[in-house]
């Protein structure tokens, strides 16, 4: 027990209460899989009303994966309902009239026939803005493509292995919520100029291409940032990943201050007194191998105690495969 002269415990530090900036904003998705849900798991976060209309099947996400389609449907109100239908007609039209924004992820074709080309819309609803979600901009909207190929497009396909992530899809979706930012944003300035105080503003239309999304990702890589023989595409002796024992540690030690902690590490005293010396160093091959040897002679726990002591950028992991 804590004498009477010892300070208080300090109660536990408080998370900071979430930001809700899209409280009273109405968002209404058609889109299905990952992108448009993916969008709307963002928008849901930041305060808005999200709902989602699916087909009578139900969104093939969650046969493809039950987990995923759970979280991505958190808090989303979900709705079904066959849009080619009278029914379903009437039900959007009745969702849409309650709508800030319409998220969709159809070809422009299929959004025409049912009823939710931009100009269609315009006249059903004017004040509703558009978010489309589409393979790739502009005419190239109505050919067929996937993740894989956008990012194959891109050249982030080097190999025969598949990409660790669905890339553009992920990346779509952030430039989806942005877009429904922006969308509320032009909204909010058209509003204030219209001199009526009851007059509604016309919403705004903006297409996101999955295709862009990979794009500018891809953009270090074009850049040359990233391919074989520059700086982070293996060349740097403290930016790369190597074998140690047990898995693999990925070393990003690519500030000069860094560098020189890392080879503090690895006893090179000269480098590690000087910054500039040290990130030198890191371009020699010799330190290549002094670094490779230094990690494969470790374990994973070991690295990851010399990581925190040091204050190194330094993460371990399984082994591959």
């Amino acid at each position: 027990m804590p004498s009477p002269s010892s300070p208080a415990p300090k109660p536990p530090a408080k998370s900071p209460k979430p930001l809700k900036p899209l409280q009273g904003v109405r968002i209404l998705s058609l889109a299905l899989n990952l992108p448009g849900p993916a969008a709307l798991m963002r928008l849901q976060a930041m305060g808005a009303r999200c709902s989602k209309i699916e087909p009578p099947g139900g969104d093939p996400m969650a046969h493809y994966n039950a987990t995923a389609y759970a979280d991505l449907q958190q808090g989303i109100r979900v709705l079904q309902a066959d849009l080619k239908s009278e029914a379903g007609q009437a039900l959007l039209q009745r969702e849409l009239a309650r709508t800030d924004v319409l998220l969709t992820s159809f070809r422009p074709s299929a959004l025409a026939k049912l009823g939710l080309g931009w100009k269609q819309l315009q006249q059903r609803c004017p004040g509703v803005s558009l978010v489309a979600i589409v393979g790739a901009p502009g005419p190239l909207a109505e050919v067929p493509g996937h993740d894989l190929t956008y990012l194959a497009e891109a050249g982030l396909v080097p190999a025969l292995d598949l990409p660790p992530s669905l890339l553009a899809d992920m990346g779509g979706a952030l430039l989806a919520s942005e877009a429904v930012l922006q969308a509320l944003l032009l909204r909010q300035k058209q509003a204030q100029k219209v001199p009526t105080p009851n007059a509604t503003p016309k919403g705004v239309q903006l297409e996101v291409a999955l295709s862009t999304a990979a794009a500018w990702l891809a953009l270090p890589r074009q850049w040359g940032l990233t391919v074989p023989g520059q700086l982070l595409g293996g060349t740097h002796a403290g930016y790369r990943v190597y074998p140690c024992r047990g898995g693999r540690v990925a070393v990003a030690a690519l500030e000069p201050h860094f560098a020189a902690r890392l080879c503090g590490l690895m006893g090179m005293a000269d480098e590690a007194a000087s910054p500039a010396r040290a990130n030198a160093a890191m371009l020699q091959p010799a330190t290549h191998q002094r670094v490779a040897s230094f990690m494969a002679t470790r374990t994973r726990q070991q690295l990851d105690r010399l990581a925190e002591r040091h204050d190194v950028p330094m993460l371990t992991l399984p082994p591959a495969g």
